[in-house]
């Protein structure tokens, strides 16, 4: 594990940072211009609009987003834009379970050179937070050896930083190579630079249909999810399904090719929002959820994806696992995941406030992404088959304002922090005051303990964010 550091980048003289405009956008201009996001696949559309402003982008542009790029351009802060956008057909879907190869990616003249989230092999936080990864894993080396997997959510956030396990794990350390089947559907994740070779697999498929292979399946991996507030309550039928019925059909195919562990990435949300005495929240807190909350999506269907994984084993012997993340963050994730600290160091690299939501003392602990693997696979290769794990790091139990705080000092500019109205119900009336994990079970049964500091991880993240020029 690197050292435990405050900052990596010098201190600069903090200035007064850029002056925060506001701009609006009509919704059906803000559509369009998710759709350029999509395709770019390095950033949101937030960002692809001021790229196109201040970088003149045009010939990344189709016809009718010409227009928009040029209202934009002379548009005055607060005016709002009238720019019409023509409706185009969307292209037909490719074929479902299909190993495929995404293309190359096409160069811009004229652009700058950056790199894309599709591109997340070649960031150097990533490659030393993989070799790390892989270190604090060698007592397992045998039982990925030889073996194939199944990850569903295989180019998510936690699910690229497994398939960037295995390849290293092939290259580096194997000598019977670990084979997988990586299956995405890209509602969340991006497509760019998808990872397929003689050993890893890509197949594009929904988990929501049932998916049927004639390889065998040692371990399955259920990563898929929509687990980010304003996505899931974008699609919220999406999240319902791949939860509940993507989980039934994973569990079905476990059962068929009788696997030796199958592991169903759930949630903290299954806790909603603890009663205080149960904070830290051990497994067997049964939960404070609303059924009808703007949550409710997401939370009820991994409540009952948990209970099929424990039907499952109970009547067909499936030997399921359930993982419960706490706010798992680092390398990789979505810059506009809108989730409070990717939100804050994007803004702040903006040099932009960083925005709380009401008064900031909602309390959290965050997880970073290799001590989030670590756990999770030390519980695929165990034997407490039937159980659930909560996955996180109990310190710092760390308040909103104070994160923001924390996020505005590692940065070496000045960077203000401003408290905001929440934008969206899901965080207006329905955020959990608090939010943080007893893993004594999971340090029992796995001997797993957190390796990184939430101040360690931050720094790694904010370089990361760095590398790639959000």
């Amino acid at each position: 594990m690197a050292k435990n550091k405050k900052s990596e980048d010098p201190k600069q003289d903090k200035g007064s940072g850029t002056k925060l405009i506001s701009m609006r956008i009509p919704k059906e201009t803000i559509s369009k211009l998710r759709k350029v996001a999509e395709k770019k696949g390095d950033m949101g559309y937030q960002q692809v609009i001021k790229s196109y402003i201040n970088l003149g982008l045009i010939d990344e542009l189709d016809d009718d987003l010409k227009a928009v790029q040029t209202a934009l351009a002379k548009q005055q802060p607060g005016q709002a834009s009238t720019v019409a956008i023509p409706q185009k057909q969307e292209p037909k879907a490719e074929p479902l379970q299909s190993p495929v190869k995404s293309p190359a990616k096409p160069k811009t003249a004229g652009a700058p050179k950056r790199n894309s989230l599709g591109e997340l092999a070649t960031s150097k936080v990533i490659t030393e937070d993989i070799k790390e990864l892989a270190k604090s894993l060698d007592g397992y080396y045998h039982l990925f050896a030889g073996k194939t997997f199944l990850i569903t959510g295989a180019f998510g956030f936690l699910g690229r930083y497994m398939v960037f396990l295995l390849k290293y794990l092939n290259e580096n350390v194997l000598s019977r190579k670990a084979k997988a089947l990586l299956l995405d559907n890209f509602v969340t994740g991006y497509e760019q630079r998808v990872i397929s070779d003689e050993n890893l697999a890509f197949y594009r498929a929904d988990v929501v249909k049932p998916f049927s292979t004639d390889e065998p399946i040692d371990y399955l991996i259920h990563a898929a999810g929509i687990a980010s507030p304003v996505y899931y309550t974008k699609y919220p039928i999406e999240t319902m399904d791949v939860g509940t019925l993507g989980t039934r059909n994973m569990l079905e195919l476990a059962r068929i090719k009788n696997v030796k562990s199958f592991l169903f990435t759930s949630s903290s949300e299954v806790y909603g929002d603890p009663d205080p005495k149960h904070v830290p929240t051990k497994e067997d807190y049964y939960g404070n959820v609303s059924i009808l909350g703007p949550r409710s999506c997401y939370d009820e269907s991994k409540r009952f994806g948990e209970t099929m994984c424990m039907t499952y084993w109970k009547v067909f012997n499936v030997p399921v696992k359930m993982v419960r993340p706490f706010n798992v963050y680092g390398p990789g994730i979505r810059p506009d995941d809108y989730r409070v600290l990717p939100n804050f160091i994007e803004h702040a690299l903006r040099k932009e406030p960083l925005p709380i939501h009401g008064e900031g003392k909602n309390t959290r602990s965050f997880c970073y992404i290799n001590d989030a693997l670590e756990a999770l696979f030390k519980v695929l290769f165990s034997k407490a088959n039937g159980e659930a794990f909560n996955i996180g790091n109990p310190a710092p139990e760390i308040s909103v304002k104070d994160l923001g705080a924390m996020v505005a000092e590692f940065m070496p500019y000045k960077v203000d922090v401003v408290n905001i109205d929440p934008p969206h119900t899901v965080y207006a009336s329905a955020d959990p005051k608090r939010r943080c994990p007893d893993i004594s079970k999971l340090t029992k049964v796995t001997g797993f303990k957190p390796r990184y500091p939430l101040e360690e991880g931050l720094v790694r993240t904010i370089k990361w964010f760095r590398e790639f020029n959000f």
